[in-house]
């Protein structure tokens, strides 16, 4: 395990495997290092790349500093590119591909390809007062410290029924989840305070780009990922068979080694 200090000082806790062009894999909400499936997918990248995972600001063992800001998290990003030599590819899943996206947007030349899968933008503006509410609602939570209740708040915006959400108050990995929903408003500021694909901002971003979804996701997140792909100048599309949000290591490892590999023949 390393440790970067971000511009602000917050140290960010990271690993690292492998060898040759870095790639920087981003968590979405909740999940971090111990916690989540990018350690997985590093390892299978890793006989090709330098994979780094790390534990996003306020998870984990890395450090938090108030008041947060998106800034902070792409300053993350940045420290751990300068310790790479100066230029990496990113990987995000879920709101991690939003933080990548913006990332990418923001630091110019120090990314080199992007792959997002499964953004959850919504671009349908019947949408947007559920979103605002949630965001009203998240904040109140967290300003008064009602972590437990924040996190049922998420997870009953996924979709997921009371009994479920009940059910999984009794499953050992709640208090992990509950420990980290702090943070469940960053991934909201990384997603943005209107949910629309920022198609407008996307057409700024000339790096080759994948974005993904699976076959089996909700319509409006391959939607999105549809109208992500063709703003961007060099974007791709891909739609993974039989893949949902939670898509599977083995079946992303080699469409990432394949679309990162390609850095090299970059100019």
């Amino acid at each position: 395990m390393g440790t970067e200090k971000a511009r602000d000082g917050t140290p960010i806790a990271y690993d690292e495997q492998g060898w040759g062009r870095t790639v920087i894999l981003v968590d979405g909400a909740l999940g971090y290092r111990r916690f989540g499936a990018a350690s997985t997918l590093a390892k299978l990248l890793a006989p090709r790349f330098r994979v780094i995972t790390y534990d996003r600001r306020g998870r984990g063992e890395s450090g938090d500093t108030q008041p947060y800001a998106l800034g902070r998290e792409i300053d993350d990003l940045e420290a751990l590119i300068a310790s790479s030599g100066g230029s990496a590819s990113l990987y995000g899943i879920s709101s991690g591909a939003c933080l990548a996206l913006e990332a990418a947007l923001s630091l110019g030349g120090q990314v080199e390809r992007l792959a997002l899968y499964e953004p959850p933008y919504n671009g349908d503006a019947s949408e947007r007062k559920e979103w605002q509410d949630y965001d009203r609602e998240l904040t109140t939570l967290l300003t008064e410290g009602r972590h437990d209740e924040a996190l049922a708040l998420f997870m009953g915006f996924l979709g997921a029924p009371a009994e479920m959400i009940e059910q999984m108050r009794q499953s050992p990995v709640w208090p992990t989840m509950v420990a980290v929903a702090p943070t469940l408003a960053y991934d909201k500021a990384a997603i943005g305070p209107d949910r629309k694909v920022p198609t407008d901002r996307a057409g700024q971003l000339t790096i080759p780009t994948l974005v993904m979804n699976g076959s089996l996701t909700l319509p409006f997140i391959q939607d999105a990922a549809t109208a992500l792909a063709a703003a961007l100048p060099q974007g791709r599309h891909l739609i993974l068979e039989g893949q949902r949000h939670d898509v599977s290591p083995d079946v992303l490892a080699p469409i990432l080694t394949d679309f990162f590999a390609e850095a090299e023949h970059d100019r």
